[in-house]
Formats: C-alpha cells, sequence, structure tokens
C-alpha cells in the first residue's frame, strides 16, 4: 500500500536521492511543488512535481518511483492527481521509449517548431546530450493541452 501526501522539507533529500535513481534531471527540486508517495512505514518511494518556467509554461517533472516500488500503479497515481488539479496545457519531457506511457494519459509530442521558448532551448540541449550519452534514445516533449 502506499499513500500520496504533499511534500514537506523533511522529504527534500529522499526526493533528490529518488532523482539521481532515476536519472532525470536535478534541476529545479523544490519540495513545496512536489507530492510524494509514502509506503505504510512513511518512507517516500515516489516522487513527481509539476514545475513552472518562465515563459508561463509548467511541466510535470521529476516523476521517479523507487525501483522496488515500480509496476505499483505510483507513478499512474502521481499523474492522476496533478492532471486533476492542473488547469491549462501541461508539458513533460520524456524519453522515446516511455512517450507511449503519457499518451495513455492524454499527452502528445509537441512538433519541434510549435515548442514554447524554454522547451525550444531544451530540446537543443537534449540533441547534445544524446550525442554524448552514446545510449541511442531520444527525448520528446510532449504537452497535454488542459481546460482553460
Amino acid at each position: 500500500m502506499f499513500k500520496l501526501l504533499p511534500a514537506t522539507e523533511e522529504d527534500a533529500s529522499a526526493i533528490r536521492d529518488l532523482v539521481r535513481i532515476g536519472k532525470i534531471n536535478p534541476t529545479g527540486l523544490k519540495w513545496e511543488r512536489f507530492m510524494v508517495a509514502t509506503n505504510d512505514a512513511g518512507q517516500v518511494i515516489g516522487c513527481c512535481q509539476v514545475k513552472p518556467h518562465r515563459d508561463g509554461t509548467r511541466e510535470l517533472a521529476s516523476l521517479v518511483v523507487h525501483p522496488d516500488w515500480r509496476g505499483k500503479g505510483i507513478a499512474r497515481a502521481l499523474i492522476e492527481h496533478f492532471l486533476s488539479v492542473q488547469e491549462g496545457d501541461l508539458y513533460l519531457m520524456c524519453r522515446t521509449n516511455v512517450g507511449r506511457l503519457y499518451e495513455k494519459f492524454g499527452f502528445h509530442t509537441v512538433p519541434s517548431d510549435e515548442l514554447p521558448p524554454y522547451f525550444k532551448r531544451i530540446m537543443r540541449l537534449m540533441g547534445i546530450f544524446e550525442i554524448f550519452s552514446g545510449d541511442g534514445e531520444g527525448g520528446l516533449i510532449m504537452i497535454r493541452e488542459g481546460r482553460a
């Protein structure tokens, strides 16, 4: 069993640890924006945030579930929580191999010529990182167009 809770300051180090485990972008980790999933012992086993950007866009970000807890509906619960409370468009960045997961929640890939300024910059950087990562895995920027 798990439950979702707004993060507290005490969860900040567990969030950072999960982000490291997930090998995802470690910038912009403000615990105040996070929801966490905790197990019966109160340990943080998953997390996610909605990160605002200067250009007015918002990003579903930092979604990670501890490997021991994957496949138990935690990521789904975190995504559904944010989709239920967020109005307007919501972007996300992910590896191409997980894009289909987000399509189940109504996200679709944004063509590069339609990206807002923040994500245009990020897409250029992602291209540089793909060259050096050597894993052959590309990145996607997706959007779920929300209610106004």
